[in-house]
């Protein structure tokens, strides 16, 4: 008989009835319900630890032990870890099904699984239940998240020889191997073509790359043309037991951002394959050559938003790789579309990750550039004059995700040249996307998109200036700012803003052979025209209405 149960470590005992809620009637349908207690082996899941086959030794060695009730599954349901900051509310919503569906499918698989639900934190039911017996095993996967690392180490010391932290196997390369080389001047690019020859994807029977160069991004560079037919995306309806998570997540946090309403996201692995194979067979192959592009309220073009169920668990990267590459050798897809969805993932991802290895804990402190000031209030009510803000901010907040252009080259450039601290930032990405996971979401922000790490990661500060938005997008047509004035209080922020950045952080841009041209094109401006650009940049910059310190916790006022 299928072994699933749940408990309420609020209370000493087990909850005898759980109510009228869809996932704990479903508990219900597996009983016997067994208490913790009676374990003597837990296999600890975490929340985005969601991949089927990463767990099958244990799933076996579960069902061996299963007649003596020695070994379980366990997930814990932390409020405590989702109070500490107000988390987009779909964000929460995803997580928090997609964990307790997979719990539910190792049940139908007739593996012992215990739920648990606390108020406290998620390591606190485990203490408790390894200090009630030292002959108890603890095994879990090694968390990808620095502090959840940190919290299952201390638990090892403090019962020793009780926890086995087992590497984790849901990556595509071994970060050891490569973390000593993150430094400035090792580029992501190295790292990518290393992998492709040892991956074999696109890469020809000489081991040459297929069509005759590594890298396509020169060509995926196009602006959205009038008429362009845009598939819509895939929805998932969510059923019961999302429905019930969504109740809860609107009870338990009132003050997230967003709202849950709406919430269409995959929560399994079945309906996240399906999604990727829409994917395939409808969007990528136009992915590439306008994944740079933006458009009036079209957020998701022709990108997957498969980094939700890669960032969770429920997708192997790896495999989604091979279908893109498949579906090149099919000739269904054009190279330049294949190369950058699989760049995306073995490289960037990948290297993301490596990074993070390498530069943790002091990374978290990064503020190249010195910046102090607090967090747009825009960030948070969606509400800017500036049409690109808006529009970059809308989908965040209604759906908790956008893609990579308008996080890089708008939200996180505009914050930059505004001078917010990046580290409150960095707070934001974290809470507000789906698929923000500290090891992927820190690197982007404080590596990559605002250059805070002084240059480890990026090449070069990623700021903008008008033309670059109004040439990728048609967000400044109607906006209330004009693209082509350069100064002035009806000026394009975006252009006094980019060359006052250059002016301030001469010493950066002259230090850097990418781009030390551009202080030199500063200087050769009038006095005049310096004069105006320094004064409406700090017109502007003061302008800003920001929200207090200890916004994240809480409903954040300004």
């Amino acid at each position: 008989m299928n072994q699933l149960t749940a408990q309420n470590t609020t209370q000493d005992q087990p909850q005898t009835h759980l109510g009228d809620r869809p996932f704990y009637q479903e508990i219900d349908r597996h009983l016997p319900r067994i208490p913790l207690s009676e374990f003597q082996h837990l296999v600890y899941i975490h929340v985005d630890q969601l991949r089927m086959h990463a767990w099958e030794p244990w799933i076996e060695q579960c069902r061996n032990a299963q007649k003596e009730q020695k070994t379980a599954f366990v997930f814990i349901e932390s409020r405590e870890k989702w109070g500490q900051i107000a988390h987009h509310k779909k964000k929460a919503t995803f997580i928090l099904s997609s964990a307790r569906h997979f719990a539910l499918e190792l049940a139908v698989r007739d593996v012992p699984v215990v739920y648990v639900a606390t108020k406290k934190t998620f390591v606190d039911p485990l203490a408790r239940w390894l200090a009630q017996d030292s002959n108890r095993r603890l095994t879990c996967m090694e968390p990808s998240e620095w502090d959840e690392r940190g919290l299952f180490q201390d638990l090892a010391s403090t019962y020793h020889g009780q926890v086995d932290i087992q590497p984790n196997t849901l990556f595509i390369t071994d970060a050891e191997r490569w973390r000593q080389k993150i430094a400035p001047g090792f580029r992501m690019e190295t790292f990518y073509r290393a992998l492709r020859k040892e991956s074999g994807l696109l890469m020809d029977e000489k081991g040459q790359p297929e069509g005759g160069t590594w890298n396509y991004d020169a060509e995926n560079r196009k602006k959205i043309p009038k008429g362009l037919s845009i598939p819509e995306s895939g929805r998932v309806e969510p059923d019961a037991i999302t429905q019930e998570v969504m109740t809860m997540v609107e009870e338990w946090f009132p003050g997230g951002l967003g709202d849950t309403q709406g919430f269409a996201y995959a929560v399994t692995q079945a309906q996240a394959m399906a999604l990727a194979q829409e994917f395939i067979d409808e969007r990528l192959a136009n992915f590439g050559p306008y994944e740079d592009a933006m458009a009036l309220d079209e957020p998701i073009l022709f990108h997957s938003r498969l980094s939700l169920y890669m960032n969770n668990g429920l997708l192997d990267p790896m495999e989604l790789c091979g279908m893109a590459h498949q579906a090149y050798q099919e000739g269904r897809v054009p190279i330049q579309s294949v190369e950058g969805f699989i760049r995306q993932i073995l490289g960037w991802r990948e290297y993301i990750r490596v990074y993070y290895e390498a530069m943790m804990p002091e990374v978290r402190e990064a503020n190249h550039f010195g910046f102090t000031r607090g967090l747009p209030e825009a960030y948070w009510t969606g509400e800017h004059a500036c049409k690109c803000v808006s529009q970059s901010l809308k989908p965040v907040l209604e759906e908790a995700w956008s893609h990579h252009i308008p996080r890089l080259m708008v939200l996180s450039s505009f914050s930059n040249l505004i001078q917010t601290d990046p580290r409150e930032l960095n707070k934001w990405f974290l809470l507000a996307y789906a698929d923000a996971h500290e090891w992927v979401e820190l690197p982007n922000v404080l590596g990559m998109s605002t250059f805070a790490d002084g240059g480890v990661l990026a090449s070069k500060p990623y700021v903008s200036g008008g033309a670059y938005i109004n040439k990728m997008s048609n967000y400044c047509s109607g906006c209330s700012y004009n693209v082509k004035e350069k100064t002035g209080p009806t000026a394009c922020p975006f252009n006094y803003l980019y060359w006052n950045f250059v002016d301030q952080q001469r010493d950066t841009f002259t230090q850097n052979g990418r781009v030390n041209f551009m202080v030199n094109s500063f200087d050769k401006k009038s006095e005049d025209e310096k004069a105006a650009i320094r004064q409406s940049a700090q017109t502007f910059i003061e302008a800003q209405p920001r929200l207090e310190p200890g916004w994240e916790t809480s409903t954040p006022t300004s």
